[in-house]
This record gives C-alpha cells, sequence and structure tokens, in this order.
C-alpha cells in the first residue's frame, strides 16, 4: 500500500509512536493511575494521630477528664495547675482545657498546642469528647440503661442496588460507577485536546517550513489533511490498546485485593472492577467514542492549523473546539451524578459533547439505544465536519501574513 494518503499516514504514525517520550508515558500512565487509586488507601493506612502527650485540665470535677483513654500515639495526662504553667511545660506536646459548662456547652473546650495540630489529632480527640458528653447527657434523663438501648436501636443500613433489564436483575454501585464515569470522561476530555492539537501544531509547522507548498504538488489537499488526522488518531488508539491491556491485566489480581479491602473497611463492593470482560468492555465504549470524537475534533483543529501561521494567532481560533470540549466535561461529571437526566441524555447525543457526556453514563448501564444514537450522530457529524474542513484546509495552507477572521474562514468554506 504506496498511495499518497497511506506513505502520510505511516509518517505520521511512526514519526510519533517512535519517540522516547511517547514510550515512557504510555508505560508509565497506568503505573500512576494505578498509584493514584492506591494512595488514598495507602495515606489512611500510614497516617494517624501524632505521637502527643496532652495535659488534661478539666473543670467539671472530672466528669469527662478522667474517661479519656490514651490510645495509640495519644497519650492524656490529667492536671491539676494553672492553664498558664501547664502550657509553659514543655513536657506537653498539648493543652486541653474542659470548660466547667461543657456537657451543656461543647463549644467550652480548648486546645492549645505547641505546634499546629494535626487533621488526625483533633479528629481522635473530639471523637472521643462527643462520646463522653452525649452519655453524660443520657445520664440525665434518668433511664435505667439508656445508653444501652441507644446503641442497641442504631441502625447501619447498606442499601443493595439492582438494576432491571429485560426481566434480569443485576447488582450495581452508583458509587463505582460515578468513579469509573468520570475518570473515563476525563479521559476522553484529555485525549481529544491532546491529539485534535497535535494534528494542528503538526500542519502549523510545516506550513511555516513551507513543506506543504511542496507537498500539496504531488498530493491532494484533502488527502494530506486526512492523513495527517488518521495518522496522529493511529497515535492515540495505540496509547489507548496498551493501557488497556495493563488495566486489564491489573484488574485480574490487583483489584480483587483492592476489592477484599473495601469490604472490609466501609462493604463497598467493587467487584466488577475484576472482572477482566467488565474492563476491556469499557475500553471498547472508550475506544468507540475516543475515535469518533477525535475525528470531529481533529478536524476543527485541521482547519485552524491552516489558517494561521503561528500557534500564537491559534489561540483565538481555538475557541472554537476547546470551550465545547470543556462544556462536554463540565456535562459529564454532572451527568455521572443523574445518568438519566434530559440534558445528560441530550448531551450525550450532541456531537460536540458526546464523547465525554456518554462515557460518564455508559458505566450506569443506560439503555442500548442510545449509545447507538449517539454513535451514528457522532460520526455523521465528523463525516459533514471533515468535508467543511477540507474547504477551509485547502484555502488556508496557501494563506500567510495574516490571521483570518470567522467571517473569512466562512468564506473559505463557500468557495467551490
Amino acid at each position: 500500500m504506496n498511495s499518497p494518503l497511506a506513505i502520510i499516514i505511516r509518517r505520521e504514525y511512526l514519526e510519533r509512536v517512535q519517540r522516547k517520550s511517547f514510550i515512557i508515558s504510555t508505560l508509565l500512565m497506568p503505573i500512576l493511575m494505578v498509584a493514584l487509586m492506591l494512595a488514598p488507601a495507602a495515606i489512611m493506612l500510614l497516617s494517624g494521630p501524632e505521637n502527643k502527650n496532652v495535659a488534661v485540665i478539666d473543670e467539671t470535677s472530672q466528669k469527662i477528664g478522667q474517661r479519656l483513654n490514651s490510645e495509640g500515639e495519644l497519650t492524656f495526662t490529667a492536671v491539676a495547675t494553672d492553664p498558664t504553667e501547664a502550657m509553659a511545660n514543655e513536657d506537653y506536646d498539648a493543652v486541653l482545657i474542659i470548660g466547667s459548662d461543657a456537657v451543656s456547652r461543647p463549644d467550652d473546650i480548648r486546645l492549645y498546642s505547641h505546634e499546629a495540630a494535626s487533621m488526625q489529632t483533633e479528629s481522635a480527640i473530639s471523637s472521643q469528647l462527643k462520646n463522653i458528653i452525649e452519655n453524660e447527657r443520657l445520664k440525665s434523663y434518668d433511664i435505667d440503661n439508656l445508653g444501652q438501648i441507644m446503641k442497641e436501636i442504631q441502625a447501619d443500613v447498606r442499601l443493595e442496588t439492582f438494576r432491571i433489564t429485560d426481566g434480569d436483575t443485576s447488582e450495581t454501585s452508583s458509587l463505582i460507577s460515578y468513579i469509573v464515569g468520570t475518570i473515563t470522561s476525563f479521559m476522553l476530555y484529555m485525549f481529544i485536546l491532546l491529539y485534535g492539537q497535535m494534528v494542528m501544531t503538526s500542519i502549523i509547522e510545516e506550513k511555516n517550513n513551507r513543506v506543504l507548498e511542496i507537498v500539496v504538488s504531488s498530493v491532494h489537499p484533502n488527502a494530506l489533511m486526512m492523513g495527517k488526522i488518521v495518522g496522529i488518531g493511529l497515535v492515540a488508539i495505540t496509547q489507548i490498546l496498551i493501557w488497556g491491556l495493563i488495566t486489564t491485566a491489573c484488574s485480574m489480581w490487583l483489584m480483587p485485593l483492592v476489592a477484599g479491602a473495601a469490604s472490609a473497611t466501609d462493604g463497598l463492593d467493587i467487584g466488577m472492577l475484576g472482572s477482566p470482560l467488565y474492563i476491556m468492555g469499557l475500553f471498547g465504549y472508550i475506544m468507540l467514542f475516543l475515535v469518533g470524537g477525535y475525528l470531529f475534533y481533529s478536524s476543527i483543529y485541521a482547519a485552524i492549523g491552516s489558517a494561521v501561521d503561528n500557534i500564537q494567532d491559534a489561540s483565538q481560533l481555538q475557541s472554537i473546539a476547546i470551550v465545547p470540549i470543556i462544556v462536554g466535561l463540565i456535562i459529564g461529571m454532572t451527568a455521572s451524578q443523574d445518568p438519566s437526566s434530559g440534558m445528560a441524555v441530550w448531551a450525550s447525543i450532541i456531537p460536540f459533547t458526546s464523547p465525554m457526556v456518554m462515557m460518564s453514563r455508559i458505566p450506569f448501564g443506560i439503555p442500548a439505544w442510545q449509545i447507538v444514537v449517539s454513535v451514528v450522530v457522532l460520526y455523521a457529524s465528523f463525516l459533514a465536519m471533515v468535508w467543511l474542513a477540507a474547504k477551509i484546509y485547502r484555502v488556508g495552507i496557501f494563506m500567510y501574513g495574516k490571521k483570518p477572521s470567522f467571517a473569512e474562514l466562512i468564506r473559505w468554506a463557500r468557495y467551490k
């Protein structure tokens, strides 16, 4: 296959995938994503209250102070000295003063520390004080075993959710769907913006070097534009495929461990993320909307790149593409909270926003017909957009020295 179009596609593709930056980013990004997923759990596991020796001055006749329990790296020491003297004593890292009205007025409690107290330390002390004050208040009702009764009537409700599809039910998790939808929506935003601008930059550089004037003598401008779009698009597809394989492999051995830890700590079920079929299906949808969204927006970027001589002049025209992409990301994040809302449905069909919004809704299990309609409209819009962009491109690549206005771009598109 030695046609001019094939040669351009191969050149654009090989020029980028052979770069060290591409290889490093492709291999490191999945590792970074896994690290970001595990980081919160690791931080929670390793962090805790700092090693603090807290002097306690209790003005409630020891109703509260004596019931504070030293735990972990937090030690409470009851003292009967003046607060000023206790604060001056360097043996204590902090001084906790419990006011005489602390039971009725919990804000009558103050913590003085020589250094800035951590959130974990404040939380640990506040939690104990809360329980002690609540127990003291329960005693005022003079009901036998009231504390035990209150514990027995407490209910920790964990709502299991199921989705009904054609008479069958399947377990779902709104939290996991929200997280997956938000991440995939952001991935589409990042890829479409990054690789679309790559098309524009490549055209501007070749236009400045007067390479395009030589190339178009043997290649039709439309073929040249499509060669760049397809070649750079294949780079994005290659990167997504590699990420998909790495993520699928990780889901087979890493996700079950994470799922077990999450279930043990807060009952969160993320078992579906450990399914290779689910991960592969998810990346299939990512690929489908990435290709469609990229082709649609890269056509716009190609037209912009052909119309200007440098990146600075392209900044204003880029708003044609950047603003809808950002709007799509914002609506996508909103759609992750209510995937069935009217705005979410329509935004997932309109081609300017559909790639990001649809990917934020798919993890929730939306009707298949909506996905089909969105794909058909997106790819049909690409054909219309590439036809329009090609008309601007064939004129713009020969224009130098002046940044065109929007009116001039429209006039170029109307040339026959």
